[in-house]
């Protein structure tokens, strides 16, 4: 009886991260570059049941009673990183990439120790000094390191390359990374990422940038809003079997135990 409302409970457990990964998914469905996030289910391993050795069979040997199952949990947590659509925005750090790749950006943590990250949210800016970062402040690198454009230039053109031109001037190239396996990249805040050891970069990464647009979510509502009142009524289901057992157990001790 305690193990059925151990395996319920390890439903409801399973339902509610499940619940939580949808969530943020539905939040971030307007989140430039940002990609679905989905979790499998897996039950925990079958124990094998044997009954110790006692006086009802015979003592030199166990006897195998079948296997257990100790109820579910969470299998792999995995992100689709298909592309998203491209929105044209016109805006001249507006910068999508159409295909493989991530833009590299130097992020510095609070403890004041710099990582290179890679994202697909293009939505950069450039301050006073003619730094371009994107909203967080982490700043866009290129063959040169920092990209840093000319603040008195009337036009900044960026090619599918990534070579940047002031006022037909050359300044420097946005640097793109691709990896190999996706499986090898960690997850930071909503759209930053960043190599676990077994990353394999790739030299030349196929994607192009198109300056002037932006990566939309990769986000099918529909589908999350489809797969939430899965969710909702598996949590239900295994809600209303800890209700069962409480109230079987009710009767058992206050009830059985009388008489």
């Amino acid at each position: 009886m305690v193990r059925g409302l151990y395996t319920a409970w390890t439903g409801m457990r399973n339902e509610q991260k499940r619940l939580d990964v949808i969530a943020n998914n539905v939040a971030n469905a307007a989140t430039t570059g940002f990609k679905t996030e989905y979790v499998t289910s897996q039950s925990f391993d079958d124990m094998l049941k044997v009954k110790i050795r006692d006086r009802s069979e015979d003592y030199d040997r166990d006897e195998k009673l079948g296997n257990v199952t100790l109820g579910v949990k969470i299998g792999e947590e995995y992100t689709d990183h298909q592309q998203g659509s491209l929105r044209q925005t016109g805006n001249t750090y507006d910068l999508a990439i159409d295909g493989n790749g991530f833009f590299r950006v130097r992020v510095v943590d609070i403890a004041g120790k710099e990582h290179i990250r890679y994202t697909r949210a293009g939505n950069f800016t450039v301050n006073s000094e003619g730094v371009i970062m994107d909203m967080d402040g982490n700043r866009l690198q290129g063959d040169g390191g920092d990209l840093i454009v000319p603040t008195d230039a009337a036009q900044i053109n960026i090619d599918t390359h990534g070579a940047i031109y002031a006022d037909g001037e050359y300044v420097d190239t946005i640097t793109l990374t691709d990896f190999e396996d996706y499986k090898y990249l960690k997850k930071f805040a909503d759209t930053m990422y960043e190599p676990v050891s077994g990353a394999t970069p790739i030299e030349e990464p196929s994607g192009l940038i198109r300056q002037g647009y932006l990566e939309q979510s990769n986000v099918n509502v529909v589908r999350q809003m489809t797969n939430l009142i899965v969710i909702t009524r598996a949590y239900e289901a295994n809600q209303k079997v800890v209700q069962t057992m409480d109230s079987t157990l009710d009767q058992a001790v206050n009830s059985v135990g009388k008489v």
